[in-house]
């Protein structure tokens, strides 16, 4: 019997099969990449007896390769918070799916394990800027202001190491970052041993620094939407950039879009924290786009599409005020 783990690379899923793992350990094949790459599942070739668990990436993504797992006699536990699509029925599969807008997927693999270890979902929801249901869940951690910002800065970081165009752009592989992370059971650990923090705060801060220097290409009674160049820092810093705006100006939704070097914009979309809609209704109308109600984004949107973008992107959150 062999043992796959296939998880979003971002802080969510990361958390999620970290928090697993420490409860359940076994020997597993990676499968992970950057957050924009969630069709993950096509690139397992399990077979009769085999499992599988699947961490924070849409079932409607992975359909295909999902059905074509179980008819090979593979068992699969799927966790996930992203627009799922029709769940098949199989007996293979145990599908834990919520896509309420203040749960994340660490947050349930935390539900799964009856908070064993609730810290790492805390670090997760914070990641995914979901810093109310965080804190929500961490009052039974009993934990101080300044812990609680430290476990809200690692989130982040986490975060921000799965963005990008491809690994190149990345500071570790996420298969990589979870293996240094999974050695510490308690995160003060990890931000107080491992040099792999340090690096990921020192170029968080640099890449923020840079971004902040940007001001909106289009400004709403609805939102902003920012443009950033074609470079490593903006891929870098798209997505948690996004998240610091929402955070900032809660009433109002956001958009940050990255120049492709080969053309076009990857696309990361807030829908306003008051009401944490619209995002995914938004980013699924195009063809490379989806994600969940608070947070979406879209993999490649064509250079003739953006002013259609634009103005979705208005009359959707303008519906929304």
């Amino acid at each position: 019997m062999a043992f796959y783990d296939v998880f979003n690379g971002d802080a969510d899923g990361i958390c999620a099969l970290h928090q697993l793992r420490l409860a359940q350990p076994v020997q597993s094949t990676l499968v992970t990449g950057i957050k924009r790459d969630i069709a993950l599942l096509s690139q397992v070739n399990a077979n009769t007896g085999d499992e599988i668990t699947v961490l924070d990436i849409a079932l409607s993504k992975n359909r295909d390769a999902l059905l074509a797992q179980l008819e090979r006699g593979a068992k699969v536990r799927y966790f996930d918070h992203h627009m799922p699509g029709e769940i098949p029925d199989h007996p293979n599969l145990s599908a834990c799916i919520d896509t309420s807008p203040n749960v994340c997927t660490s947050l349930l693999v935390n539900r799964e394990l009856k908070g064993q270890y609730l810290i790492w979902a805390v670090v997760a929801a914070f990641g995914d800027n979901l810093h109310e249901s965080a804190l929500q869940a961490s009052e039974a951690l009993k934990l101080s202001a300044l812990q609680l910002d430290a476990l809200r800065q690692l989130g982040e970081y986490i975060n921000y190491n799965a963005y990008g165009e491809s690994i190149q752009d990345l500071y570790f592989h996420p298969a990589e970052l979870y293996q240094i992370l999974h050695r510490h059971i308690d995160p003060f650990t990890f931000i107080h041993d491992e040099p792999a923090y340090n690096t990921l705060q020192n170029g968080y801060a640099e890449d923020m620094a840079l971004a902040n220097s940007i001001r909106p290409e289009i400004s709403t009674d609805a939102g902003e939407i920012y443009m950033l160049p074609d470079a490593s820092w903006s891929r870098r810093i798209s997505g948690v950039f996004g998240n610091s705006l929402a955070t900032a100006a809660p009433l109002i939704a956001h958009a940050v879009l990255t120049r492709l070097t080969a053309g076009g914009y990857l696309v990361s979309v807030r829908s306003p924290m008051a009401t944490k809609a619209g995002a995914d209704v938004l980013c699924s109308q195009f063809a490379t786009g989806g994600g969940r109600k608070g947070a979406a984004g879209i993999n490649h949107l064509p250079e003739n599409q953006l002013a259609h973008f634009a103005e979705l992107f208005n009359q959707t959150f303008s519906l929304k005020a």
